[in-house]
């Protein structure tokens, strides 16, 4: 795909990054960016950013989050294809680790346009693999394209104040674990509460350990929770933003929050996306790069389609 040169947003799309995805009528199908592309192009969004091509990531990028022997695993189960990567969620398909890699090297190459000062916020519709730990697949979730970048931002570009802010309805677990007892790491999560949804984690007590404790935010919400909802932990967000003064903001906006959602329970609006996007937008103005959304959950189509189109269009505004 060529990249079109006009607007200051970038969003990427191609049939690589898109193939991310599972067959057999598996909520995480690989329609989810095509849903996505149309609803984009019907609200003529692709004229108002910069279009760009999905990068696929070497195993170097991967393993500076994942463990060789993690990576490795992957490669060869589905090269074989057959079984699942985790307890039954992730299927071994064949095809799987290159288009796991094409997320993680999508979302690094944003990250780095960011810092370069070429683009000034990014969206990359199907990223924000929020589940996958250091050595294991979990919850659709093959490889941490969010841990890679913040490993990322940290070892090439020595970023120590760095924010993630979820708002898919899964916690976060594979980020908020892995990176809990590092202060160079602020997360806001707002999520559904642990008892009620998979995978049963992110309680209000957990802020964090050791020198990283009050660098977390867990803002669990019960099932049927809306705007008002919402915008009340969205203050706790902001508060928590203020004190972290974050050099780099991260968005994980999983659209599985919005009512309607076969897998979930909660009863977001569009809306709700649209808000945290910019208002994060508005924040990278003392940070070193803008804001990189990553699409995340959401397995209603057209819940999906409605949600990261108001990210999307929310980035172009504020651009």
């Amino acid at each position: 795909m060529s990249e079109v040169q006009n607007g200051q947003a970038c969003m990427y799309l191609g049939a690589t990054l898109g193939a991310y995805g599972f067959g057999g009528g598996h909520p995480f199908g690989r329609d989810r960016m095509e849903a996505f592309q149309r609803r984009a192009a019907e609200k003529g969004l692709e004229e108002l950013v910069r279009v760009c091509s999905p990068v696929t990531a070497g195993r170097d990028l991967l393993e500076r989050f994942h463990a060789p022997e993690y990576v490795e695993r992957v490669r060869t189960l589905a090269e074989r294809g057959g079984g699942y990567l985790d307890l039954g969620d992730t299927p071994a398909e064949p095809g799987i680790f290159e288009a796991g890699s094409t997320v993680v090297g999508s979302a690094v190459d944003g990250a780095e346009r960011l810092l370069r000062g070429d683009c000034t916020a990014v969206f990359v519709p199907i990223a924000g693999l929020h589940h996958a730990r250091r050595d294991r697949a979990s919850g659709f979730c093959v490889f941490n394209d969010c841990g890679v970048v913040i490993e990322t931002l940290k070892r090439d570009h020595g970023l120590q104040r760095i924010a993630y802010v979820d708002i898919d309805a899964h916690h976060g677990d594979g980020v908020f674990y892995e990176f809990e007892a590092d202060p160079a790491v602020w997360i806001a999560d707002i999520h559904q509460d642990g008892r009620t949804l998979f995978p049963g984690t992110g309680d209000a007590e957990e802020r964090g350990k050791g020198a990283a404790e009050g660098t977390k935010l867990n803002l669990p919400q019960q099932p049927g929770a809306d705007e008002g909802d919402f915008r009340t932990a969205w203050e706790e967000v902001e508060a928590h933003l203020d004190r972290a003064r974050p050099e780099f903001i991260i968005l994980q906006c999983g659209a599985d929050s919005l009512a309607g959602d076969p897998l979930t329970d909660l009863a977001f609006s569009p809306a709700t996306h649209a808000r945290a996007a910019a208002r994060l937008q508005e924040r990278t103005a003392s940070c070193r790069g803008g804001l990189l959304a990553l699409g995340g959950g959401g397995y209603n189509r057209e819940n999906l389609a409605e949600a990261w189109t108001e990210v999307v269009a929310a980035l172009a505004r504020v651009s």
